[in-house]
């Protein structure tokens, strides 16, 4: 799996910012968490981020995500989200 495949230059400045610097770190990561170190960093991130994210993590379109996994990833966002508030 590439995950830089999946995400473009403006994605990746943005995890950059946010301290996550490769593909091995957003792997670690996963998607809801590094979205919301994004999130958090300042860099204005939309949910499109998040479902980019874990479209490159599971090898599939952004789109896809979206559609498919929507509320499974909203709700481990806001479970996340309250852990860390």
């Amino acid at each position: 799996m590439n995950a830089t495949a999946n995400l473009g230059p403006a994605s990746w400045r943005m995890l950059r910012a946010a301290g996550i610097p490769d593909a091995a770190n957003l792997r670690q990561l996963g998607a809801v968490a590094a979205y919301l170190q994004v999130k958090r960093s300042g860099q204005g991130a939309s949910l499109n981020l998040l479902w980019a994210l874990e479209g490159a993590l599971s090898g599939r379109h952004w789109q896809q995500v979206a559609r498919d996994d929507r509320l499974r990833l909203l709700l481990a966002l806001e479970d996340l989200e309250k852990m860390h508030d």
